[in-house]
């Protein structure tokens, strides 16, 4: 043995060293290590520190259910914390760190912790630091959050490429062991598609460790050639490295695979993970189980590991963990782990059994192994700094208290099962209650739907014969329920020690215990231990869920994994229950943790959403526009001169639209096309005021209505002909409105004949606004009257500029006299450089989303900063606009108390005093005290610098504000350091009266 890496054996490839680095410092290994495997045989036990005490923790296992071995790997924008070393393969150059600890790993200056005791007991946050005043807590928070977490990003841009797939199968299979393999073959030999999914790089499960035999041949070898004659199969996908994290309804299941997470790097246009979203007819959940440790003082040294994980390291990574191994187990298949360190050389120096009676199979190999086993006896204490170099054996009663002399135990390795806890969060949930088996104490899934099926260990069952059988019945039931025929032709297996008695012993309890050694940990992951329980049981957090809560037990990543069933037991001992009656908490997505780029995909950044343009587009770029996002749309901002600020340019443009002309790109406006027989009734309903009597070729400004009377949405409506509507909405409501239309037609009026089209897409718009807007577009349009009694106000008429046919409606948002023009989109881009022409010497500009809002803010007309999904039309001062003469959608609500309360905020004006801005988001209080601000009265919506009023303006709900016009407030922003004084105005700063728009 070199080191701690066995002369021969395991799965990795000995001809393929790699290099690594973990906290700096080079190491070697091979390829088909992880970097848990890679460590351990380098001789490193110290990987991490934990959660709030920050003792040395090494690695405990050696799968997903890994709660110490928590690493950062890589850097940079590539860095991802808290990965499990167990799970992540080994590469050459990868770059590894440890967690959770200053200034270093070995000397962490945050194991103070440990002499904080009680102060970190369950519940410590409130009983320590939220007292006994608000500013107590202040100044707690700054250090609690520096020292709270594990891991820490880089808070630099992930580079990587994240991709979403979809996939649809007959039969999915989740885990790759003998049962999961043999319903995989199964159902694809009777006709139907199969996924095989398995979170680890190399499918076999348990097959690759097991020592037993299937059809005269080894366990891994039959695994291998199971997993190639499926791979060649045309009715089956193999999936490894992809780990089903979650169940939702229909059979649908997310999954993420790990594409490029064992290499060095992507290659070009390669992601480096993929997220899933399977779609199955019937699944197979083979998930099988996992190891629980045992609770007694010093479980947490580096150096104890669970059983089957010291086995797997030996057998399938040619890994001893330590030269000198105790076993302290309380069922007889751990005693493989005993007999496989034995044949690879290890010196085991003890058996520790709680039984006082054990088969006659693990007794042989006890005596075959070592010369010290121990029987009715439990660990009692574990000692080592850095590692366990020593642990305490002591007689034991039942119930796991100490009744006799502690017996020293020298070794560098204590390898713990308490049985096994069935892999059941998949079936947890798909919304099933577990059920108790007493044979394995631990809970089962129950039985399930039509079109699920579990196999395997998960059913606690661990027989390899028995798994092969569950497996084919398995499959054989889901080709049956897809309707074909399956052949259930038996396999023969050698069981290698099958006898599973469990011991009832879950925590061993000393006769005396240490204030630095007695610490018996439930949750190694979040430092739960079982006077943690005890005390969550004293202060009456007895229902399971509040147990969880209150002591942060099976939390976060870890989910249970290795602590729920023990946390149970304690929590039932504690009620003198049993464990059944105290129930189990249910697992939630992910079964692990799922990076946010795989959730997310590509759409980051720019592509977090579509990305729509405007036919202008590409004209606003070149002429220096800057653009904001606006629903899904990019808008030009503004238009930058040199020494611009978006203030200043802003401003610019509306002064000018308010002394001259100028154009705006209005593309964005949702336009949904409203035709048949019925579209005027269908119109009627939808809004709050009357459009059945409005003539063809006009316009009406209408108020959508939430089914609760909350506003909704607002636009115009243009009637183009005796049963055709144009309905035009705001721009980030364009999507919603549409869905909302569609599903009233479909569900609540079916019987009107009328259709719903969406025409966005076919109307390039743009608004000409100001006093000479009449004059612009006299000079380019043919076919229409522009005069006042030609085209009023409201007006839609038909016309052409250029031989394009044209549609314009005489309608302002900025009030001043304004007209909308909308052409095919094709011909936005040259109908928007013709009034620019035509234009010059009105000296016509483009003016942006800012200088827009800054118009409407002075006329005081509202977007959805005041629509905001609470306000009512009353509230914003369109009262008069809801007819009290028809049913509409909402108007059933309308008269609700609460809607009709006399202190409901109301839109008004604020004039800034002091020539201060006024940010939106502001609260209006009575008070001049910017320190501490009393009572809330409003907030502020809207904010502008008014080129018209030559100062700061703003819109604003304030309670029963239409009764406080005059008043004198202050808009304050405490998190800003501002506070305005401001007085209360009509929110109607410019032409109250409308006379220039109807001009």
């Amino acid at each position: 043995m070199s080191g701690y890496r066995l002369p021969s054996g395991g799965l990795i490839n000995r001809r393929k060293p790699l290099g690594f680095t973990f906290d700096g410092k080079r190491f070697s290994g091979f390829e088909g290590d992880t970097v848990a495997s890679a460590l351990i045989a380098n001789g490193e036990r110290l990987i991490g520190r934990s959660f709030k005490y920050h003792r040395a923790r090494g690695i405990a296992s050696a799968g997903p259910e890994e709660p110490n071995g928590l690493i950062t790997l890589r850097s940079g924008g590539k860095a991802e914390p808290n990965t499990r070393a167990t799970m992540a393969e080994l590469y050459d150059g990868l770059e590894a760190r440890s967690q959770n600890r200053w200034p270093s790993l070995r000397l962490d200056a945050m194991a103070v912790n440990q002499l904080g005791g009680p102060l970190f007991a369950a519940g410590f946050y409130y009983k320590t630091f939220m007292g006994p005043t608000r500013k107590a807590w202040l100044l707690y928070e700054h250090f609690i959050r520096r020292a709270a977490g594990m891991g820490a990003l880089s808070g630099e841009a992930d580079t990587d490429r994240y991709d979403k797939h979809f996939a649809h199968c007959d039969v999915l299979v989740v885990g790759s062991g003998a049962a999961g393999l043999m319903a995989a073959r199964t159902a694809a030999d009777a006709g139907a598609r199969v996924i095989l999914a398995d979170e680890m790089a190399s499918m076999g499960g348990a097959l690759l460790t097991e020592r037993a035999e299937i059809d005269g041949e080894p366990a891994a070898r039959w695994a291998a050639n199971t997993l190639k004659y499926l791979a060649d199969h045309d009715r089956v996908t193999l999936k490894s490295r992809t780990t089903v994290y979650g169940a939702y309804d229909d059979n649908q299941f997310g999954a993420v695979e790990r594409v490029t997470d064992h290499l060095p790097g992507a290659p070009p246009g390669v992601s480096r993970q993929r997220h899933w979203t399977i779609t199955a007819k019937f699944v197979v959940i083979a998930t099988g189980a996992l190891e629980r440790p045992i609770v007694f003082p010093g479980n947490d040294r580096p150096g104890v590991m669970l059983a089957e994980s010291v086995r797997t390291y030996i057998r399938r990574y040619g890994v001893a963990p330590g030269k000198r191994l105790a076993l302290f187990a309380t069922h007889d298949g751990a005693y493989r782990t005993a007999r496989d360190a034995h044949d690879a050389g290890i010196d085991v120096v003890a058996i520790i059994d709680p039984r006082q009676t054990i088969s006659a199979e693990a007794r042989t190999i006890a005596d075959a192994v070592t010369k010290q086993h121990l029987t009715g006896h439990g660990i009692v204490r574990t000692t080592g700094r850095h590692g366990i170099s020593e642990a305490g054996a002591a007689p034991i009663d039942s119930d796991g208290n100490q009744t006799g002399i502690t017996h020293d135990v020298f070794c560098d390795t204590l390898a713990v099962s308490g049985g096994y806890t069935p892999t059941l969060h998949l079936t947890s949930q798909n919304g099933e209650r577990p059920v108790w088996s007493d044979p394995i104490q631990a809970f089962v899934p129950p039985t399930l739907r039509t079109s699920w099926a579990t196999a395997g260990a998960i059913n606690g069952t661990f027989s390899l014969q028995a798994c092969l059988r569950e497996g084919q019945e398995a499959g054989s039931k889901a080709a049956q329920s897809l309707g074909h025929s399956a052949a259930t032709a038996a396999l023969s297996a050698t069981d290698d020690l099958t006898s599973e008695t469990i011991d009832l012993v879950r925590e061993i309890k000393p006769k005396r215990k240490s204030l630095w050694r007695g610490k018996a940990f439930v949750d190694v992951q979040h430092d739960v231990t079982s006077t943690d329980i005890a005390l969550a049981h004293r202060e009456g957090f007895t229902s399971v869920e509040h147990m969880k809560r209150y002591t942060t037990l099976g939390m976060a990543a870890d989910q249970g994994k290795t602590s729920n069933v023990t946390g149970l037991a304690l929590m039932a001992n504690a009620r003198g229950v049993d464990i059944p009656e105290v129930g189990t908490t249910r697992f939630r997505p992910p079964y692990t943790p799922v990076a946010i780029g795989t959730l997310m995909g590509r759409e980051g950044r720019e592509h977090v959403a579509p990305v729509r343009r405007t036919p202008m587009h590409e004209w606003h770029e070149k002429n220096g526009a800057s653009f904001v996002p606006n629903g899904l749309w990019m808008r030009a901002e503004t238009y930058l001169k040199d020494g611009d600020t978006v203030e200043s340019a802003s401003v610019r443009e509306a002064r000018t639209v308010r002394q001259g002309v100028g154009i705006v790109d209005v593309s964005t406006l949702g336009k949904i096309d409203v035709n048949g027989p019925d579209a005027t009734e269908f119109i009627n309903r939808v809004y709050s005021n009357g459009f059945a009597k409005l003539p063809v070729g006009k316009a009406r400004y209408g108020l959508m209505l939430r089914e609760d009377g909350i506003l909704y949405d607002d636009g115009t409506t243009w009637r183009l002909a005796e049963n055709r509507y144009m309905m035009t909405t705001t721009t980030g409501q364009a999507a919603g409105v549409m869905a909302h239309l569609e599903f009233l037609h479909a569900t609540v009026w079916p019987n009107l004949n009328v259709a719903l089209t969406s025409v966005t897409d076919q109307w390039a718009g743009i608004a000409v606004a100001g006093p000479q807007s009449r004059d612009l577009l006299a000079k380019v349009v043919t076919g229409i009257d522009l005069s006042n009694e030609g085209m009023p106000f409201m007006a839609v008429r038909e016309g052409e500029i250029e031989g394009v046919p044209v549609r314009v409606a005489r309608l302002s948002f900025s009030g001043e006299l304004a007209y909308e023009v909308f052409c095919g989109w094709t011909y936005g881009p040259a109908l928007w450089e013709h009034l620019l022409e035509a234009g010059k010497d009105l000296n016509v500009i483009p003016y942006g989303l800012e200088a827009l809002g800054i118009l409407r803010i002075e006329k005081g007309h509202v977007t959805h900063a005041e629509i905001n999904g609470r306000q009512t039309a009353e509230d914003l001062g369109l009262g008069g606009m809801v007819s009290t003469k028809k049913d509409f959608v909402g108007s059933s609500m309308l008269d609700r108390p609460g809607l009709k309360r006399d202190n409901r905020e109301q839109l008004v004006g604020l004039l800034s005093e002091d020539s201060i801005q006024i940010k939106s988001g502001s609260h209006l209080v009575v008070e001049s005290r910017p320190v501490e601000p009393a009572k809330s009265h409003g907030w502020v919506t809207s904010n502008a610098f008014s080129p018209e009023l030559d100062q700061y303006i703003a819109l604003a709900l304030l309670e029963n504000g239409r009764e406080r016009i005059g008043e004198t407030l202050y808009a304050t922003d405490p998190l800003r350091g501002r506070h305005v004084k401001v007085q209360v105005v009509s929110p109607h700063f410019v032409d109250p009266d409308g006379g220039r728009m109807h001009a």
